[in-house]
């Protein structure tokens, strides 16, 4: 099947962090992963970086993004580059969620702390 339902991010164990997977390897795909996520006021995404690019593409809300000691804020209708390998986080700073849609060049997605242990997904990648 080439066409697929979106289905609403579902909570998960990250606090705060809601996620549906709308396409990658259960889809027959390799090279791509395709998410979106609701993080509510005030959660984050835990620390992390994976071996693939990632572009995020905020629909709604207010974020902050830390990446190399530095910290970027955005909102609807920008987009944020993320390289491979680069340890990074996203914050809900707004009072409302913060809706993203993010497309990961790899699937499975391997995901690792700061620290380069492993992170394991509460989801399917």
């Amino acid at each position: 099947m080439h066409v697929h339902e979106q289905t609403r991010p579902a909570d998960s164990p990250i606090p705060g962090v809601a996620h549906a997977t709308w396409a990658g390897q259960a889809e027959g795909l390799a090279q791509l992963s395709l998410w979106r996520q609701t993080l509510a006021p005030g959660a984050a995404t835990p620390p992390h970086h994976h071996d693939c690019d990632e572009i995020v593409l905020c629909l709604s809300g207010w974020g902050e993004l830390h990446i190399d000691g530095t910290v970027q804020r955005f909102g609807a209708d920008q987009t944020v580059t993320l390289p491979r390998g680069r340890d990074h986080q996203l914050f809900n700073i707004g009072p409302m969620p913060l809706e993203i849609v993010a497309v990961l060049a790899a699937s499975p997605v391997a995901v690792q702390l700061p620290d380069g242990s492993p992170l394991e997904l509460p989801w399917r990648s």
